[in-house]
């Protein structure tokens, strides 16, 4: 059995459909977790962390099937991967900063996504960690421009964003460095392979812009915001994503299969139908009574210029104010693109079918959804009594 060593932001733990809430507030960088077998003693500057009682029902169940290790540390503390890798067979890197309104900070973000990953592939190179899948992103392809259509785009494309912001930027760094490190000798004489996964707009249970969406309309009697009905991407659900990993996985393994992935990488998606944002909160809400803002919304090319002059704002203001505008124009672009992709070289190279189905997805989803509505509800009660 492979010891599988998988980093993850604390604040946001959806893996294989499962999400894991925050035990504290986050800390200033991505944690690393584990999910080992049999490892020898850790050691670096970390602690290993016990599942709050929110984490108690997942943890329990996991430990069933296998031994579950949670570590927290800073994926930019050189001395904690080093001691997390110890002992691990595979490294799944999930841990990133997720900013496409710039609230975090450039440095920050280009720090945690960029530097973190090159020091954790250098920690499997001192571990002698074989196969390392990296969990990319879509913004590393586009979209460039809310003008161009993108539909059914394959790997082949090579398709590339030109966006400096410094998600799609430090994604695109990360993922380059990934598949840079391919080939590269390990400590033990071994050879280290790798390959990225570009999964599309990610929804399901946990899914913390699905839950900002629902929580926001909660406080507005149940309406969704309307700004992004022009958009239409074809959304994966995170239970498949998590399976593709394991398939990539079982592929960097499997000496038949590694030749033709090492080094290279696949987008994520399945049959969820292509549709807007808007649209899919609205699928997943509906039944619990939320509706789409009726009012006209601005198109977007005044949103995109409207953009443009709130960022020389912040520009402007930067000497001796720190101005964060409510929208930049890579954020117009993302939510107003159409953009597609096809995911056949994934079920050509690593056998990828979806595990679950639109409806399974939907339903599993629209559950979690209504769970929200229930806590809303309660939490409403507790303050009028």
């Amino acid at each position: 059995m492979p010891h599988i060593l998988i980093s993850v932001p604390l604040f946001t733990c959806s893996f294989h459909g499962i999400y894991l809430p925050p035990c504290q507030p986050p800390p200033p960088h991505p944690p690393v977790f584990e999910d080992l077998g049999q490892r020898p003693p850790l050691s670096g500057n970390f602690k290993t962390q016990k599942p709050c009682s929110d984490l108690s029902p997942v943890h329990a169940e996991l430990q069933s099937k296998i031994k579950l290790t949670m570590l927290e540390g800073d994926i930019l503390d050189e001395q904690c991967l080093k001691g997390a890798c110890q002992g691990a067979s595979v490294v799944i890197h999930t841990a990133s900063i997720i900013d496409v309104v710039n609230a975090v900070g450039r440095e920050t973000v280009m720090k945690v996504n960029v530097k973190g990953t090159q020091l954790l592939l250098e920690a499997c190179v001192q571990a002698s960690v074989p196969v390392f899948i990296h969990t990319s992103s879509i913004e590393v392809a586009g979209p460039n421009s809310y003008r161009e259509v993108i539909q059914n785009a394959c790997e082949e494309d090579r398709l590339e964003t030109a966006w400096s912001a410094p998600y799609p930027l430090s994604k695109k760094l990360a993922e380059k460095a990934v598949l840079e490190a391919n080939g590269w000798a390990l400590q033990n004489g071994g050879t280290l392979h790798t390959c990225a996964l570009r999964p599309m707009y990610i929804y399901g249970e946990g899914s913390p812009f699905i839950f900002a969406h629902m929580n926001k309309a909660l406080e507005n009697n149940g309406v969704l915001t309307h700004n992004s009905k022009f958009s239409r991407v074809n959304p994966v659900y995170v239970g498949n994503v998590a399976w593709a990993h394991i398939l990539a996985l079982r592929a960097l393994r499997d000496p038949r299969k590694a030749l033709s992935v090492q080094g290279q990488f696949y987008y994520v998606a399945d049959d969820t139908p292509p549709q807007s944002y808007d649209d899919l909160n609205y699928t997943l809400g509906k039944e619990w009574g939320f509706c789409l803002d009726s009012r006209r919304s601005l198109p977007p090319s005044l949103r995109y210029w409207l953009a443009f002059l709130l960022e020389i704002v912040s520009f402007l203001l930067s000497p001796i104010y720190n101005y964060q505008p409510p929208f930049n124009r890579h954020f117009v672009t993302l939510c107003n693109s159409v953009f597609t992709v096809s995911y056949k070289k994934a079920q050509r190279d690593l056998g990828y079918e979806p595990l679950f189905t639109w409806e399974e997805a939907k339903q599993k989803t629209k559950a979690w959804v209504g769970s929200l509505v229930k806590q809303h509800k309660e939490a409403l009660k507790t303050k009028t009594h």
